[in-house]
This record gives C-alpha cells, sequence and structure tokens, in this order.
C-alpha cells in the first residue's frame, strides 16, 4: 500500500467574533462567523486580515459543513486569498474537522506555488477564546 507523503505548508491562528445567527434556510441551518485577524507561521508568514468570515451550515443527521473565505498579508506585502472547506462529523466529538483549503495568488509573486497542487487541512478551537487553529499541509 501506497503511503501519502504531506509538508506542512502554513499554521494560521485565526481570530473570530460573535456569529450572525441566520437561521434555518433551505440547505441547513446557517451561522455566519466573522474572521477578524490571526498569524500566520510556517513557510508563508504574516497576518489574517479582518473581514473574512466562515459559513458555518449545520445539514442535519450529524453534519455540519464549514465554508470560510479570507484573506492573509505576508510579512513581504503579498496578498493570499483562502478557501477552506470541510465537512464536521459532529459524532466525532474532540476530532480536528478536516478541510479543503484552495488559494489564489498573483501569478507575479513568490507565492504563486500556492496556486497548483493539493492541500488539505486540520482545524481545531484555539487556545485563544474566539480563535481556531488551522494546520495547512501539501499533498507531495
Amino acid at each position: 500500500m501506497i503511503q501519502l507523503e504531506a509538508e506542512l505548508v502554513m499554521v494560521l491562528n485565526v481570530e473570530c467574533t460573535s456569529f450572525y445567527d441566520v437561521g434555518e434556510t433551505q440547505q441547513g441551518y446557517l451561522r455566519v462567523i466573522p474572521i477578524i485577524g490571526g498569524d500566520v507561521q510556517g513557510k508563508v508568514k504574516g497576518k489574517v486580515i479582518s473581514g473574512g468570515a466562515d459559513w458555518n451550515r449545520d445539514l442535519g443527521r450529524g453534519y455540519s459543513h464549514v465554508f470560510a473565505k479570507y484573506m492573509i498579508q505576508t510579512d513581504d506585502g503579498a496578498y493570499i486569498s483562502i478557501e477552506n472547506e470541510g465537512l464536521i462529523d459532529q459524532s466525532d466529538e474532540g476530532s480536528r474537522i478536516k478541510t479543503r483549503p484552495k488559494f489564489e495568488v498573483s501569478k507575479d509573486s513568490k507565492y504563486e506555488w500556492l496556486n497548483y497542487g493539493v492541500y488539505v487541512g486540520s482545524l481545531e478551537a484555539g487556545s485563544v477564546k474566539d480563535s481556531v487553529l488551522i494546520h495547512i499541509y501539501k499533498l507531495l
């Protein structure tokens, strides 16, 4: 059996604030969680820019869908757009949430390599109230 290998690309400590309770929709119960900041460490270093959000939807039957869209600014001034999506199995308490991050970076940036490849992430509660810790890996 072939084992996949992965390289840690970045760790994001994302700060959030109180959610907006949209309510029951045709696609499930929707809460929107604003992203207000944070920091980025690893092969990419910088900060999470305020203004993004996570559209968190309770799908019923023990599952939730997360879809976050936000920006980071690297220490050298580049902007990177991130969409991070995943499913939460609520019966699996205490486990990390698995996500599929996608990046959009200027083709002229030294970070343009983020536009290519397959990435996976894990998301868990951060050490500070209203924060999440996200580890993002690139499959090799």
